[in-house]
């Protein structure tokens, strides 16, 4: 790859990252990483663009402030940033364990268990339609986790509840209109001949 290619390719990245196609900007970073391994600018963007398919908050500030960084001192916004993006690791567990005793309370406080319990109690009964027959009226299914949100609409929509899957998809796709995952589903969803006009 040539250096004018390498740069086309990073600026095709950062615009697919713009546009929140994030798979898009991983092939096009990763892309660049592979030729250049050295390139700090690739490697961030590469770990930005996983943390945004994931899901995890705040990836496109942080790609923001990033471009900032480098319009003020392009030499020191990569290390400013990997030492960032670095430090996150660690960080992001704590605040889980920072928040994981009030998310503990707010359960309690609301009749819910989280969608792993209900998960666990899914497995021990063999039966997701009886367990979810079962809490459906007087326990809350607290989600935490966009795996575990795609999980339980699967279940719904595997179990016969197309119409409550299809409801908590488009409160979802309000909030994550771009969501290949929901857009999936949601095309799964209208092709089920089991939703009622």
């Amino acid at each position: 790859m040539s250096t004018m290619s390498k740069y086309k390719t990073l600026t095709k990245a950062k615009d697919s990252f713009t546009k929140a196609d994030y798979k898009a900007a991983l092939e096009n970073f990763a892309y660049v990483l592979q030729s250049y391994p050295n390139s700090k600018e690739a490697y961030n963007g590469v770990i930005l663009s996983e943390m945004a398919m994931s899901g995890e908050g705040g990836a496109e500030a942080l790609f923001d402030y990033y471009e900032i960084l480098k319009e003020e001192d392009s030499e020191s916004a990569d290390t400013i940033m990997g030492d960032i993006l670095n430090d996150m690791d660690g960080t992001l567990d704590k605040l889980g364990e920072i928040f994981s005793e009030p998310l503990r309370d707010r359960i309690e406080q609301e009749n819910g268990i989280l969608y792993k319990d209900f998960k666990d109690i899914v497995e021990s009964n063999d039966s997701f339609k009886e367990t979810f027959d079962n809490i459906m009226f007087s326990t809350r299914v607290i989600i935490t986790k966009k795996e575990d949100f795609i999980d339980f609409l699967d279940n719904l929509v595997e179990h016969d509840y197309s119409n409550m899957a299809l409801s908590y998809l488009e409160s979802a796709m309000v909030t994550y209109p771009n969501d290949e995952l929901l857009l999936n589903l949601l095309t799964k969803l209208l092709k089920d001949e089991k939703i009622e006009n």
